[in-house]
């Protein structure tokens, strides 16, 4: 029986070569189920090692649940007593809980104990623990959530969509920059396109904060190609996009809740009546790849990019297909380094009229 086993534990010794990725396997709507099984599968094909923090009898009796007498090779538990929940205040959760899955887990990370971590917990609690235990890149003034967006062409990186509702013209000089790197080393865009959101094209549309941030994107290394407006971004005008966590917030959600109602409309459309049902079956091929395009799973999770390790965030009611993409995003961004590269720009991302920001 796996629960007699002594297979709970905080010690891991790396065996391969292989990627290790630290999994918060009590964080979501979903947990422990859905990221056990999202785990198991990354590990099956995708040449990860994977930890899973969290209850270990609680892990354990998920995998009895799946058949497995031994754990899976390639996965360990860690053991970690306490769960965040998402009513909780993040800063004083992350103090608080030490033996939290996700303090744990962002502690190993810190402690170089696995190559980069994944939760589907609280937003607010990741942002905090991250920022407070695996620390941001020294001088990014902030970290951002960096989404990627499918559009009409191949999709888009917007930062920030929340995890900064005021910037600064120097954060979003620096959000840019992120993204831009990110897009380039992480998804292989050549030479990314980058857009300022605004409710117009023409540089004097936007309030100061854009008309501020305008100026510094034009005369920074980037491939800035001026204001877009987010329908604009729908159609495949840029690779990056940036704004304030406020306004990238309000962006994405008008996003996902006008994917939702299309696929909705269409279900209602093509099974409406016999004729269109046989219609669906015609083109349910086409049909198919729209919704996985629109799928957020199909990502998985969105960059918490500022950090010096990869942090990935996973939606709330991620399911295993979104846990395995997001475990796959994370090791790419540790295969590339971008934190390395966020490390060795710096100096390119600052604001030289002030550079008395905090650096912790």
């Amino acid at each position: 029986m796996l629960l007699a086993m002594t297979g709970v534990t905080g010690k891991f010794e790396r065996n391969s070569k292989l990627m290790n990725i630290i999994v918060d396997a009590m964080g979501g709507d979903n947990a422990p189920d859905e990221i056990v099984i999202g785990s198991i599968n990354a590990v099956k094909e995708n040449d990860v090692e994977v930890k899973l923090v969290g209850r270990g009898e609680d892990i354990l009796r998920v995998f009895e649940r799946l058949g497995y007498k031994d754990l899976p090779s390639g996965i360990k538990i860690v053991n970690a007593t306490e769960v965040i929940d998402i009513e909780e205040d993040p800063a004083t959760s992350i103090r608080t809980k030490k033996d939290s899955s996700l303090t744990v887990g962002l502690t190993l990370l810190r402690d170089d104990r696995g190559d980069g971590f994944v939760s589907a917990g609280s937003t607010g609690a990741l942002l905090s623990g991250a920022t407070l235990i695996v620390k941001r890149v020294r001088g990014i003034r902030r970290a951002a959530l960096a989404p990627f967006i499918p559009n009409s062409e191949n999709g888009f990186i917007l930062i920030d969509c929340g995890a900064n509702a005021e910037c600064t013209p120097e954060y979003l000089l620096q959000f840019a920059y992120m993204g831009s790197f990110y897009a380039e080393d992480v998804l292989n865009i050549k030479s990314p396109r980058v857009g300022l959101l605004s409710n117009g094209s023409e540089s004097t549309k936007g309030t100061a904060l854009q008309h501020e941030t305008y100026e510094l994107l034009q005369n920074a290394e980037l491939n800035f190609i001026g204001n877009v407006e987010s329908k604009d971004a729908m159609k495949g005008a840029c690779d990056v996009i940036v704004c304030d966590g406020f306004s990238g917030n309000i962006f994405l959600k008008a996003i996902e809740g006008t994917a939702s109602l299309i696929l909705s409309e269409l279900k209602s459309v093509f099974y409406s009546n016999t004729l269109t049902k046989l219609s669906a079956l015609m083109v349910k091929k086409q049909l198919t790849g729209l919704k996985n395009k629109m799928n957020p799973d199909t990502v998985g999770g969105t960059a918490l990019l500022g950090i010096s390790k990869p942090v990935i965030k996973a939606h709330g009611s991620s399911n295993a297909k979104a846990i395995q993409n997001a475990i796959l995003q994370a090791k790419r961004a540790a295969e590339t380094n971008i934190a390395k590269r966020f490390a060795d720009n710096i100096e390119r991302m600052k604001v030289s009229i002030d550079k008395t920001a905090d650096e912790s």
